[in-house]
């Protein structure tokens, strides 16, 4: 019984030891990470070669700090992403190629990647709503590349890293589509870098679009039988029409107009109309007739497929690249009740919303609307 209680204690004191060996083992390797974080961070005397990293328009802190590592610049990433953060630098960190030595401090590095770009950039607004070729005539006006450039590269350039690019149909595949990338060019604030490749200046706006649209809109468009085309030209109606706190409701009347069994199966919509007036927004009258010469050069299919008063449904293609806003009211509006099987709409020069089911009804708002704008010129 003794030499049990002996053998016990023995294996007992072994064990501690085991314990402790480990612990010190685990203090030394965490003192040594330390170490080599820390040494990381300060940089090293003997920094290497310099190397050539490509960060993209739109990269957050989390994809720029593993293109360093990638790129054997750092060997932490989750340390640089935190470093970053802990400087207030997160969010100057520019895109473009830069040539960064491994080993070099992470303020360095930093310094880098929030100086480079401010002197040879050229920072662009595109509003919600702007068409492809004001989009196109904005960056020839900025001296960054041709109109014709631009609309060339967008329109048949190969994008197809992108998820969206496989669901926009090809040319042969729509043949009275006016052009391809409308609808596809995020509208948002840009910074370009001078002398950069059109095939880069398009892909900013195409990278942007493509994460804008995730897996669970994706989903709900094949759920409603929906194709993506579909979804961004309906936004870009929404966002002509609206654009602003009723596009829902706007969202909803279309899609109530195009629903099977429609009374009603035409938009009707004047933003895209055989409407003729410099004064509306008119996609037909104010970018189309120009791009082919005038009105009477319009190829008969493009002018038939974008008369919003003689086809039946949407348009052959989108009429603007509308905003995220315009894109989720178009796949899923919220409308107000009272809208929810409305056909009509109509709005006055205060900017009010009438909302009508029948034509009579939808007559008796368009007086009202023209007796408030009688009453404010």
């Amino acid at each position: 019984m003794a030499h049990d209680a002996k053998h016990k204690k023995s294996r007992k004191g072994g064990a501690a030891k085991m314990i402790l060996i480990v612990l010190l083992i685990l203090v030394l390797a965490a003192g040594g990470c330390l170490l080599a974080i820390r040494k990381e961070i300060n940089g090293s005397a003997s920094a290497g070669e310099p190397v050539s990293v490509s960060i993209q328009q739109g990269s957050g802190v989390a994809a720029i700090a593993q293109k360093l590592k990638t790129a054997g610049v750092i060997k932490y990433p989750h340390v640089f992403r935190w470093y970053a953060g802990k400087q207030g630098a997160a969010g100057k960190l520019q895109y473009g190629e830069f040539d960064l030595a491994p080993g070099s401090s992470y303020d360095d590095i930093i310094e880098a990647l929030s100086a480079y770009a401010k002197a040879d950039s050229v920072r662009l607004t595109f509003p919600e709503g702007t068409t492809a070729i004001a989009i196109a005539k904005k960056m020839e006006d900025a001296g960054l590349c041709s109109a014709e450039d631009f609309l060339k590269e967008a329109n048949t350039g190969d994008f197809s890293q992108y998820r969206f690019w496989q669901y926009v149909p090809d040319d042969k595949d729509a043949p009275d589509r006016f052009l391809k990338c409308e609808g596809y060019l995020f509208p948002d604030t840009y910074d370009f870098l001078k002398d950069d490749t059109v095939h880069h200046y398009v892909e900013t706006f195409y990278s942007h679009f493509d994460k804008q649209i995730t897996d669970e809109m994706y989903a709900e468009m094949e759920k409603q039988g929906m194709t993506l085309s579909e979804v961004v030209t309906l936004a870009s109606f929404v966002q002509e029409e609206a654009g602003n706190d009723q596009d829902d409701n706007v969202a909803q009347v279309f899609r109530n107009r195009l629903a099977e069994g429609s009374p009603y199966p035409k938009l009707q919509s004047n933003t895209s109309s055989y409407v003729q007036s410099d004064a509306d927004n008119n996609y037909l009258w104010n970018w189309v007739a120009p791009y082919y010469g005038g009105w009477d050069s319009i190829p008969k299919n493009i002018l038939e497929a974008y008369d919003t008063y003689a086809c039946t449904g949407l348009s052959a293609g989108p009429i603007s690249n509308p905003g995220i806003a315009a894109i989720r009211a178009a796949l899923d509006p919220q409308p107000d009740d009272e809208v929810k099987d409305a056909y009509f709409f109509v709005t006055d020069l205060a900017g009010h919303y009438y909302y009508a089911r029948t034509y009579a009804d939808h007559q008796k708002n368009c007086d009202e609307a023209a007796k408030v704008n009688k009453s404010m010129k």
